[in-house]
């Protein structure tokens, strides 16, 4: 009787054991879970950064070509007028 007892009580400790090995299994997860989602988010949310950079960015360089441009028709203006009247001597 004395076997059956231990038996069972083997039983118990292996019982005992998986559901602690699966409780940290599981624990471990539930961190790699979260760890992955922190750094998808700070990956989304760098990647919004350098859109919002990129479309401030395009925004400048297209202010600056019409600027330069307005700059070149300006020139050509002025230097066309200037070319019709007599310089003096």
């Amino acid at each position: 009787m004395s076997d059956q007892m231990a038996q069972n009580h083997a039983a118990d400790g292996s019982d005992s054991s998986a559901a602690e090995l699966t409780n940290l299994v599981q624990q471990m997860l539930t961190q790699m879970q979260q760890r992955f989602q922190n750094m998808s988010d700070t990956i989304i949310n760098r990647i919004d950064e350098m859109g919002t950079r990129i479309d401030d960015l395009e925004k400048s360089i297209s202010d600056l070509v019409t600027e330069a441009q307005t700059e070149s028709d300006g020139a050509a203006i002025g230097g066309a007028q200037g070319a019709g009247r007599a310089q003096p001597k």
